[in-house]
């Protein structure tokens, strides 16, 4: 059977930069195992990493095997690459925390429990570094690679030339031949040809195919391939919006943020996104593309791509309560959709709207004079009778007929909100103490 075009899959998604020579050729000989290395710096991926993440992936739809490279001894350095400054070191019991939680989040976009050859793994460098000493370093690795070599990389280049105010430490300047020594351990162990990582990487991955060739000998053939730096259409960096990253982890990005965030990109990324962090068929792609041309207010391609996304990564679920999170302020909600939110997501949906704080033994007196005095939504009762009596008036998303009836601990959301709606628009949220 004829294997699926790893590389051409990439091409047309717009997930390659660079490649080496022989690199496709080989992938369409015979399975390849290929790894990709990330740094356990947190106990979650962000929607920067998701690039590298849906290379594995489609690697592994394609037929070939795929293993993620937890760096828990590089982590403990940090790599110079397109960074200013040297990172935190990380202890022990922090990097394994964060290793278990990235395996749960890499597990929904790749197979760790197929019985097929092409199942993925996880590694982690420490468990071969732990033990590696420095005299053996110098001499398995070290004599290898010349400083010369390791001074023409860019990212060695920057950080000499002034643009970080600290220089260039040696232990970051040896982070180039870790990572190639990891390339070298994964090709003897788990016989791993192919390195995959961000443009970035490009000088890293290129130093491990060349410790290889002069540890092994010139008939041993390795390749290296990246994908490019993903920039939003201002060119500023992807995934990071006014208020941080956009996390994997529920707990730090809601699934409704998580959804918000692809809704409300730009027609050009929508159209751009949707080939690299989706697995939908060139096919499909181009049909809905060609749709949402025809329309571009229904915004067909940033649904489908807010769809995709958010079910691979928090399940159907989190993706339904975030569809009828994201229609409560523009549909037609009711006050049973408002309570089957969760907390944070309900405090995410009205992120920004007016909010007023009341103790709870001002519940039970009179809308209007709730309204107008403890939690002033309106600047006077006039204004209050006479929007009232236009029907412009929902508490929790249910229209107010008597101005007279009491608010009550019963018309609380989760126990302690009131939403208050004056017209389609304009919404005030009313904590209660």
């Amino acid at each position: 059977m004829e294997r699926k075009n790893f590389v051409e899959e990439l091409k047309w998604r717009g997930m390659l930069a660079q490649i080496m020579p022989g690199t496709e050729e080989l992938l369409q000989k015979e399975m390849v195992t290929a790894y990709l290395g990330t740094d356990p710096t947190a106990d979650s991926l962000h929607i920067g990493h998701l690039c590298g993440i849906m290379m594995l992936r489609h690697l592994q739809r394609c037929g070939h095997k795929p293993i993620i490279l937890v760096g828990g001894a590089t982590g403990m350095i940090g790599d110079p690459s397109g960074k200013s400054q040297e990172r935190n070191l990380l202890n022990d019991e922090t990097l394994r925390h964060n290793q278990e939680c990235i395996k749960a989040q890499v597990a929904h976009f790749l197979d760790f429990e197929s019985t097929e050859p092409n199942a993925a793994e996880m590694v982690n460098n420490y468990d071969w570094m732990k033990d590696f000493t420095f005299l053996d370093f110098a001499r398995e690795v070290g004599k290898h690679i010349t400083v010369n070599y390791m001074m023409a990389k860019d990212s060695v280049q920057q950080r000499l030339n002034g643009t970080a105010r600290d220089g260039l430490s040696f232990t970051e300047f040896t982070y180039q031949l870790l990572q190639g020594y990891d390339f070298l351990y994964l090709y003897q162990h788990k016989g791993v040809k192919l390195q995959l990582g961000g443009n970035d990487q490009w000088g890293n991955m290129t130093t491990g195919t060349e410790l290889i060739r002069r540890t092994l000998g010139n008939d041993v053939e390795t390749f290296a391939l990246t994908c490019p730096l993903i920039t939003k259409s201002d060119g500023k960096k992807f995934g990071k919006t006014e208020s941080g990253n956009i996390w994997l982890d529920p707990k730090r990005t809601s699934p409704y943020r998580f959804y918000q965030f692809w809704l409300n990109v730009s027609d050009e990324e929508a159209e751009k996104y949707i080939k690299i962090f989706t697995s939908l068929d060139k096919e499909t792609i181009d049909a809905l593309v060609a749709e949402h041309q025809q329309d571009p207010g229904r915004r067909i391609l940033q649904r489908r791509l807010g769809e995709e996304v958010t079910l691979m990564v928090h399940g159907r679920e989190a993706l339904d309560m975030a569809i009828e999170a994201s229609n409560i302020l523009f549909g037609k909600a009711t006050k049973e959709a408002l309570e089957r939110l969760d907390e944070q997501t309900f405090l995410d949906v009205f992120d920004g709207v007016p909010r007023f704080e009341i103790a709870s033994d001002q519940l039970g007196q009179p809308a209007i004079e709730l309204f107008t005095t403890a939690a002033p939504v309106f600047p006077s009762k006039g204004e209050m009778r006479k929007m009232v009596q236009g029907g412009g008036v929902s508490l929790n998303k249910e229209k107010l007929t008597d101005q007279q009836r009491p608010i009550t601990a019963d018309d609380l959301i989760d126990g302690k909100y009131l939403l208050a709606q004056k017209g389609k628009k304009n919404y005030f949220l009313i904590s209660v103490k």
